[in-house]
């Protein structure tokens, strides 16, 4: 530990009745007590790392064998992740709102994508983020990456608590021009702190390891707290001529997926290393999560990614659209190398950080819970024990509630294909089936009665 506070204690002798030596003991207490003071661990970094359509299981360390992904894997080793961890939504802007607020969504004034255009606001300022409890506690505070947010200076990352930001507004971009990647024409998306700026031809992957460099060593003498909101795997699968080769041997489009999520673990792994140049491992929580499945549409080749064993992906609330890799390091005081198969969600990160930093809650409202009893015992509850998700079209959404391992989904869509489901209401049980192939909803009408009120309660709530 960095002592800060250098204290002089003269030793000259000062005699006192019986012979104590009473000023020079008092100058010796005064001493210890500010060099005490000095030596008191620093707060810890936070670096939350969110990726982009990364699917249920496409990390080694998840089970996946064709993919070479070591630095995501060395977090896993180096903390705990979670075989049972779900994504608030299964599209990106609302899944965002929700692990930066620790609220549901539509608590969160996000129920679904919001718009990718200048001048289109997101989710509104009043609400509390992440970024604004840390900055509250003295924490200096990094936005890398993609935003999705919202596109006005008050939904910006400026305006949200962030007093850095480098990234895109929008929900994708090419990683070379910069350019938002569907719907044009003529749509430049690269900002430093609210400004446009431009990087003509340089990757973008690259552009944001190199800002996450930037942003420890300026803070690395005090605490900090960074958001890096990767673009990776999100289409378009621009991956380096390296991983291209390395992959080739793959069929489409698993390769080109393939290629990009390694090329995502290899900038990881400059901020690992960045973060451990300064000598801040065990000083620094590492929380990695994806926001929701991977996706299928015709911009990713139809598909490449993979949800294992699940039904579902991306925009679906089968469990391939919503159930993703998570993980938490923090070498030293937190276990190391655990799994833990509670369930839990994105809207705890929001209590979890302010427990581990000790930090008290804002006074807005939050509906996520702290992981801290997760993360010590492998036998805790898991953090909710109904859980609910509403996304698509507000006339007629997709819906779902979770109970145990009971999950009921109303209007369920599944995006990645397994079969066609013509039934409004889906009944699955992840104990008996876990790739929710069977619907049980005749078979136990009770427990859909049950669920469905209880999601009829929730949805009136929140409108």
């Amino acid at each position: 530990m960095k002592i800060t506070t250098q204290t002089r204690v003269d030793m000259a002798p000062h005699p006192g009745p019986s012979g104590i030596n009473v000023p020079l003991l008092a100058r010796i207490l005064i001493g210890m007590l500010l060099l005490t003071s000095s030596m008191e661990a620093r707060k810890p970094n936070v670096i939350l790392i969110y990726t982009d359509d990364q699917g249920s299981i496409d990390l080694n360390c998840y089970g996946a064998k064709d993919l070479y992904t070591p630095h995501i894997d060395q977090l896993a080793k180096q903390g705990i992740k979670f075989s049972q961890f779900y994504s608030a939504a299964p599209v990106c802007s609302p899944s965002r709102a929700a692990v930066l607020t620790g609220r549901f969504p539509q608590h969160a004034g996000v129920p679904g994508n919001v718009s990718s255009e200048k001048g289109h606001g997101g989710m509104p300022a009043e609400q509390t983020t992440i970024a604004e409890m840390m900055q509250s506690a003295g924490y200096a505070t990094g936005h890398i990456g993609k935003w999705h947010l919202g596109y006005t200076p008050p939904t910006m990352p400026n305006g949200q608590g962030f007093d850095t930001s480098f990234g895109h507004m929008g929900g994708c971009i090419d990683n070379w021009s910069h350019f938002f990647y569907w719907q044009g024409p003529n749509r430049h998306d690269l900002w430093r702190n609210g400004e446009e700026i431009w990087a003509d031809g340089q990757f973008f992957p690259d552009l944001m390891a190199q800002e996450t460099e930037r942003f420890i060593d300026q803070h690395k003498e005090s605490p900090f707290f960074l958001y890096w909101a990767i673009n990776v795997p999100h289409y378009p699968l621009q991956a380096t001529d390296g991983w291209r080769r390395f992959y080739s041997h793959l069929p489409a489009p698993r390769r080109m997926y393939a290629a990009f999520v390694s090329t995502m673990d290899a900038a990881i792994g400059q901020l690992l290393a960045s973060v451990e140049k300064h000598g801040l491992t065990q000083d620094t929580i590492i929380i990695f999560q994806s926001d929701h499945g991977h996706s299928t549409e015709a911009r990713t080749f139809g598909g490449g990614g993979s949800a294992g064993p699940y039904r579902g992906a991306k925009f679906s609330l089968f469990e391939g659209g919503i159930r993703v890799p998570s993980i938490i390091s923090w070498p030293g005081k937190i276990k190391e190398n655990k799994t833990r198969h509670a369930f839990a969600t994105s809207i705890d990160w929001f209590p979890t950080i302010a427990d581990l930093c000790e930090i008290p809650l804002p006074k807005s409202p939050v509906d996520g819970t702290s992981l801290r009893q997760v993360l010590d015992n492998a036998n805790a509850p898991g953090t909710h024990e109904v859980f609910h998700w509403q996304t698509g079209n507000p006339e007629s959404p997709q819906w779902a509630v979770r109970r145990g391992p009971w999950k009921l989904i109303g209007n369920p869509l599944d995006t990645s294909n397994k079969t066609r489901t013509k039934e409004p209401l889906f009944l699955s049980n992840l104990k008996m089936d876990i790739s929710e192939m069977t619907n049980y909803a005749e078979q136990y009408p009770e427990i859909v009665r049950s669920l469905h009120q209880l999601h009829n309660h929730w949805s009136i709530r929140w409108k």
